[in-house]
């Protein structure tokens, strides 16, 4: 079937920077919507960053101007730049697809198993 693996995770300083990668591979067709998604321990998992087939990207307001979320469509990669990072943007980070694939043919939505981010102070 298909298979998100996130990676670029780790421990950063505030204010510094990382870029996370999230590789999909399988019997893809076609992805369509792919995304970032956090939590933080006590919290529910919410939306960060995604972006369509089309390069349209929508951002979360606490991260607007510092992430920057893109895709290489040849690779089937998807990326997320963060920059300027704050100890609120601990946790760990899902990456989610709305793929396409066959075998039988159908449009499902995946998720990786996470990567872990964490800002000291």
């Amino acid at each position: 079937q298909v298979q998100l693996v996130e990676s670029g995770g780790g421990l950063v300083q505030t204010g510094g920077s990382l870029r996370l990668s999230c590789a999909a591979s399988g019997t893809i067709l076609k992805i369509n919507r792919m995304g970032w998604y956090r939590q933080a321990p006590g919290h529910q998992r919410e939306a960060v960053a995604d972006i369509t087939g089309d390069e349209s990207t929508t951002y979360a307001d606490s991260v607007k101007g510092r992430f920057s979320v893109s895709r290489d469509h040849a690779k089937n990669i998807l990326y997320l730049q963060m920059n300027n990072l704050k100890p609120e943007d601990t946790g760990v980070y899902y990456c989610n697809g709305d793929i396409l694939a066959i075998g039988p043919i159908s449009r499902t939505e995946y998720w990786g198993q996470g990567t872990q981010v964490t800002v000291s102070a």
